[in-house]
């Protein structure tokens, strides 16, 4: 489990193909506390740490399946040599919860349609897949690609977010540009009450 409240900006350093794609990370995370078998969401994707090294910075290594990527931005973007990444460790017991729970299971990708600054903030408009765009309401929370943001705004599959300085600063969001899809993860609490409205 995570909490969307990012802790580092990962770089894919390379990716190759052995049966699952395997990507190998940069991060400024200290390597020694890494164990094989972590889980590290890496933009909002759950992902195990499968090895780690410090040559020549600290890196480590995730496998991703073929479901994943269909599922994510990587499908579209291959997560090239270069591809900075938000970066969250698991949650520990007695960590300060300071986003909203979230899984690291992406359910798809929503594409930037609009930006515009709002003081010093920007206000991101995204348009979410059809099928998620009903668990998206305002003043609620979502992640995209691993960062807890509050709903602002909703009109019909478009909604829209604020980003502070701040965001912008500790992630990838300040790169961000129209066209670009991010990976959603729509609120565990707005699946579960849709799944048992089915049942009334």
């Amino acid at each position: 489990m995570f909490t969307g409240i990012i802790t580092d900006i990962g770089e894919v350093l390379a990716t190759r193909h052995e049966g699952d794609l395997r990507a190998r990370i940069a991060t400024s995370y200290d390597i020694a506390g890494i164990d094989i078998g972590a889980s590290i969401a890496c933009d909002g994707i759950c992902l195990t740490v499968v090895a780690t090294g410090t040559d020549p910075r600290g890196w480590f290594d995730v496998q991703i399946s073929a479901e994943t990527v269909a599922m994510t931005n990587i499908g579209q973007t291959g997560w090239p040599a270069g591809h900075r990444l938000n970066l969250e460790r698991a949650l520990k017991v007695g960590d300060e919860l300071g986003g909203h729970i979230v899984s690291g299971h992406v359910d798809g990708v929503a594409e930037v349609t609009a930006l515009h600054d709002e003081g010093a903030s920007t206000r991101i408009t995204l348009r979410a897949p059809e099928p998620l765009a009903r668990f998206v309401a305002p003043k609620g929370s979502v992640a995209l690609n691993g960062t807890s943001l509050t709903v602002n705004a909703v009109d019909g599959a478009s909604f829209g977010i604020n980003v502070i300085p701040h965001t912008k600063a500790v992630t990838t969001w300040g790169a961000v540009r129209v066209g670009d899809l991010l990976n959603i993860e729509i609120d565990t609490m707005a699946r579960y009450v849709a799944r048992l409205r089915e049942w009334d």
